[in-house]
């Protein structure tokens, strides 16, 4: 199977380069043709040290025909790289966000759809052991008895370029709940916001959104950003409540403490299985069986349009009713 990594521009680039070349069965091919002024070469030099072949731009990337593409370029360049992919046969994964707008995610879903290829979403959170057994719990129901409410938080340092905690942190837990709930449609959602960290009226640093889905599951969720200096990063974390129990996830588990003389502050050490490893195992996997069990094309277009009416509830202060139209899978 030929993968390609496109682009170098985001952080996790080298890392799943080195990943796939170490992977059986693959051949892997590197194309950075837009590197920063600053390193112009990062992907060439990649492509020499893993030994692995590079090309010089996108076309040339394109015309070696990959079966598969990790795409990792600067999110404005994302929509394009996915329907060029999804033009040649290629599947494709994409690292988030896949898409500013719902208009983008649509678009990319249904060119991939038209295609008969896969638009996976890099969430490796969503491919840990601890994951999988939340979703064999809430399948099984045994345990908690039928879902009735989730409580979620993903708290972590913010970047105003990034967007603000609607588009940012709000946006990693309802793409979970989204796979979580197998793409339940939502029916309501109720936001409040505000701007206190962030000093810009226009960017969000605080957001509880409250969404009511249509199976009657009520989801609580808090996605802000942590204050300046606080660097006690867990991850998303969710709390799911039946009617006879209630089963909890955290992503980044907090394994090991102590203090940490350096810093002169606490320190946790984190564990696990690699969630680089594990999504780009299951991503070679769907090529071949077809089976995806994370995020997608349609997830990000159904969070997308709860973040728009999470916007409009938080300017308006009262609920916004959603309607969440299916886009077809592949």
């Amino acid at each position: 199977m030929k993968v390609a990594v496109l682009s170098f521009a985001h952080e996790r680039a080298a890392t799943y380069a080195r990943l796939l070349h170490d992977a059986p069965g693959v051949d892997l091919l590197v194309a950075d043709p837009e590197g920063p002024p600053d390193d112009p070469a990062r992907g060439r030099a990649t492509a020499r040290r893993l030994g692995v072949a590079h090309a010089d731009s996108w076309d040339a990337a394109f015309a070696l025909r990959p079966d598969a593409v990790v795409v990792t370029s600067d999110a404005a360049r994302r929509r394009e790289l996915v329907e060029r992919a999804a033009s040649i046969g290629a599947h494709v994964l994409c690292e988030q966000p896949l898409a500013a707008t719902e208009a983008d995610a649509e678009a990319m879903a249904r060119a991939c759809t038209d295609a008969g290829v896969r638009l996976a979403v890099a969430a490796p959170v969503c491919f840990s052991p601890a994951f999988a057994a939340v979703r064999r719990q809430l399948a099984d129901g045994a345990a908690i008895g039928p879902l009735t409410t989730l409580h979620g938080a993903y708290v972590g340092p913010g970047e105003p370029t990034a967007g603000g905690a609607l588009r940012t942190h709000a946006a990693v837990l309802l793409d979970l709940v989204d796979t979580l709930l197998d793409g339940a449609p939502a029916a309501q959602v109720y936001a409040q916001s505000n701007s206190v960290l962030s000093g810009d009226p226009d960017v969000e640093s605080a957001a509880l959104v409250s969404v009511r889905y249509t199976n009657g599951t009520v989801a609580a969720l808090d996605g802000s950003w942590s204050p300046p200096g606080h660097r006690d990063e867990a991850g998303p974390a969710l709390t799911f409540v039946g009617e006879r129990g209630s089963v909890e996830f955290t992503a980044r588990p907090k394994l090991l403490g102590g203090f940490d003389s350096a810093t002169a502050r606490e320190r946790w050490t984190t564990g696990g299985t690699d969630p680089c490893a594990a999504v780009l195992g299951a991503f070679v996997d769907a090529v071949g069986t077809g089976r995806w069990t994370g995020p997608d094309g349609a997830t990000v277009v159904r969070t997308l349009r709860l973040i728009r009416a999470a916007y409009e509830s938080a300017r308006t202060g009262r609920p916004v009713d959603v309607g969440v139209p299916e886009p077809a899978r592949p």
